[in-house]
């Protein structure tokens, strides 16, 4: 929303719109690590974008939701992916912006771990329960938390870290993001 007013900025409108498309592009790119069972979804890093503002809430979650859409489409995941995988993001983006002003030794590390958290609660289970060959046993569940898990961390925690660094001391990208 424009400072002035309550109606979206053209501006705002069109970067949550790129965010979105970005994570889509990121996911289908790199389609063979974003879907699975041991996953590295690169487009996580943009789970930090909140952090530059409550609008890249919904941009991460809209691509969210496409990238798992067009994965369905593509067979690579189900359609119960759509709802837990965009539930996921959806709180973890939400927590990383409740989170957006700590920083640990001048890092975004805190505004890192709710991704991480939720996808490894949210998305492990889920696999094992949806997409497993085998029944879904505790060991089973734990197993696809933590390599979830793993992957967020490679994703938000070291990339992400990285990137919203790189946003905050680069002027004309930190304008960018805000503006």
């Amino acid at each position: 929303m424009d400072r002035k007013s309550s109606k979206p900025s053209t501006t705002r409108t069109a970067r949550v719109a790129m965010v979105a498309a970005v994570y889509v592009v990121l996911c289908l790119v790199l389609a063979p690590f974003s879907f699975g069972a041991i996953q590295v979804r690169v487009a996580e890093i943009l789970t930090l974008m909140p952090i530059f503002g409550a609008e890249y809430i919904a941009a991460v979650t809209v691509g969210c939701f496409l990238s798992n859409l067009m994965g369905v489409a593509m067979g690579t995941t189900a359609a119960v992916d759509i709802v837990f995988g965009t539930v996921a993001t959806l709180l973890a983006c939400l927590v990383t912006y409740q989170l957006r002003n700590i920083r640990w030794k001048g890092l975004a590390i805190p505004a890192s771990i709710p991704p991480v958290i939720f996808n490894a609660l949210i998305v492990g289970p889920e696999i094992a329960i949806f997409f497993s060959d085998s029944p879904a046993t505790l060991p089973l569940i734990a197993w696809n938390a933590f390599t979830v898990g793993v992957g967020e961390v490679i994703s938000c925690m070291i990339l992400g870290v990285l990137f919203a660094r790189i946003v905050e001391s680069t002027p004309a990208l930190l304008k960018a993001v805000r503006a």
